[in-house]
């Protein structure tokens, strides 16, 4: 980094300078359990993200979607996040197994505010939790048990300055990245075509859902 920056923050001190102390409600906000707002939040939400990091601090954040209420809320100390099939990489999974510490958001489209969820992760394989997050007759292949610590509303003004949810905002379909296109740039791997990858993203999602 240092090539490219002269000038750094190195301590809080310095960080308060610049973005001042919290207000007493942002102090206050922050809770240890899922309350009937957090739950509700949460059964009403298709999509967030999760953070983990390896026993290095390698750091790592990804997706996981599915019909808003996929995430299953044992009760207010203790949520189960499905993992379905993938690319079988596992980089979530991976870092958990040697860091347990986790970070959630949750998201629900029109929403601006989304919820924050700091907790402990286990993998667990129990067939009466899987059984919970069933889809089309299929179990989970396993699921990430959290552990809550903290949980809190986040406000919305990084949703609001992007205009997430607001179609018009959205590129024309002539204007999107060609991902297939980048993808076989990073792979490197001949018979690995944009328009071989293209075909295999389409195939995927209509039969490896679940």
């Amino acid at each position: 980094m240092k090539p490219y920056f002269q000038h750094f923050i190195t301590s809080e001190e310095e960080l308060r300078a610049r973005i001042g102390t919290p207000s007493e409600r942002a102090s206050k906000k922050v809770i240890h359990h899922l309350d009937e707002g957090c739950q509700q939040f949460i059964a009403h939400s298709p999509f967030l993200t999760i953070a983990t990091a390896n026993d290095k601090g390698i750091c790592d954040s990804s997706p996981r979607g599915d019909m808003p209420g996929f995430v299953y809320v044992l009760d207010e100390n203790v949520l189960v996040i499905p993992e379905r099939p993938g690319n079988k990489r596992g980089d979530s999974i991976k870092n958990i197994l040697t860091n347990p510490h986790v970070g959630l958001i949750f998201f629900i489209p029109g929403i601006s505010e989304s919820l924050r969820v700091n907790g402990k992760a286990s993998i667990i394989c129990d067939e009466d939790v899987l059984e919970k997050m069933k889809v089309n007759d299929k179990l989970p292949l396993m699921g990430i048990a959290v552990e809550v610590e903290e949980c809190f509303m986040h406000c919305g003004k990084a949703l609001k300055r992007s205009n997430l949810w607001e179609p018009s905002t959205w590129l024309r379909e002539e204007e999107k990245p060609n991902t297939a296109q980048i993808l076989s740039t990073h792979v490197k791997i001949p018979e690995m075509t944009p328009e071989r990858l293209k075909a295999d993203f389409e195939e995927g999602y209509k039969t490896k859902l679940y």
